[in-house]
């Protein structure tokens, strides 16, 4: 069943899901080469992170946490570029597990939702 939307709608959220995309394609790149310096650095032993001292273990842990984010920012946008399938298939705003029309306010918070707010947990 396919969602009628209206064109400013879609075109607000069109705008809202590409400018999302682009966020996250670079922080995306910007932890990749972040992580490249790092590993480049990684010979220098006042860039080591030796966990056996205070200033390799914050290292590990700031490493860490890079990676976390990267890896929350990539499943982001996995969501943002299915969203944007959606889109161009024509069933952009349509619940993937019960049909139901996705509440516009709910878009407007997340572009990227697939489902109504009932469903989220069954996905």
């Amino acid at each position: 069943m396919a969602r009628e939307l209206a064109k400013s709608t879609l075109d607000r959220l069109t705008c809202k899901l590409g400018d999302e995309r682009k966020r996250l394609e670079t922080l995306i790149d910007h932890f990749e080469r972040e992580r490249e310096a790092s590993r480049l650095a990684e010979s220098s032993s006042e860039h080591n992170a030796d966990p056996e001292n205070a200033d390799g273990g914050s290292l590990a842990f700031e490493m860490e946490m890079d990676l976390s984010i990267q890896q929350n920012a990539n499943e982001l946008l996995d969501k943002v570029k299915h969203a944007q399938d959606r889109m161009e298939k024509g069933v952009y705003g349509t619940c993937e597990v019960t049909g139901k029309p996705i509440p516009v306010a709910r878009l407007e918070a997340l572009p990227y939702a697939t489902t109504v707010v009932e469903a989220a947990d069954r996905v």
